[in-house]
């Protein structure tokens, strides 16, 4: 059974910074492109970084550059999401997203909110 497991979320202040995990388990680590997505109140799910070039090359959506980073260990299976300097509008809840680079199949975490604000 595959499970992705979010972690780290929370309340914190503008400026802040926050550390989200991605604990996966059931599925080969290694065989998955990670993502991170986000939803916030009212507003679509949307892709804030990601892995390019077999996993080594990161990217992001314009809002969160320079400012959050994509990271993976393969040996823990787990994926990080860095978020500094964190804005008021950063706030949503935040999804891990795992895809098999062998057919293209996907598993979701069950989301973790973060908060910013003062």
């Amino acid at each position: 059974q595959v499970q992705l497991v979010e972690s780290g979320g929370g309340l914190v202040q503008p400026g802040g910074s926050l550390r989200l995990s991605c604990a996966a388990s059931g599925l080969t680590f290694s065989n998955y492109r990670m993502r991170w997505y986000r939803q916030a109140p009212g507003k679509e799910r949307e892709l804030v970084a990601w892995f390019t070039n077999f996993e080594r090359s990161t990217n992001y959506v314009d809002a969160v550059k320079g400012r959050f980073t994509i990271s993976r260990e393969n040996a823990k299976n787990t994926a990080y999401l860095q978020m500094n300097s964190l804005k008021p509008e950063d706030t949503a809840v935040y999804y891990c997203n795992a895809v098999s680079i062998l057919s293209s199949f996907g598993y979701w975490g069950q989301g973790i909110q973060v908060t910013v604000s003062s």
